[in-house]
């Protein structure tokens, strides 16, 4: 069962580690950052493959963050 939830895991190990190295202020900056240029990038069909990671990235770091 923890090989589906891979990914999810892995995805919240990558946020907490940019976390402890930056810092909860830069985290939540960054986390725009990567959440404006996802939406960017999901405005085009072929660039919507990294776009919508990338703004989940986004989203996830600045929910992190501000708890």
């Amino acid at each position: 069962m923890k090989f589906l939830f891979f990914p999810f895991i892995a995805l919240g190990k990558l946020v907490e580690g940019i976390m402890k190295m930056t810092g909860r202020l830069v985290a939540i900056m960054l986390g725009f950052a990567f959440l404006i240029l996802g939406i960017v990038l999901s405005l085009t069909f072929i660039g919507a493959t990294l776009g919508i990671p990338l703004a989940i990235l986004g989203f996830t770091m600045i929910i992190r963050g501000l708890f």
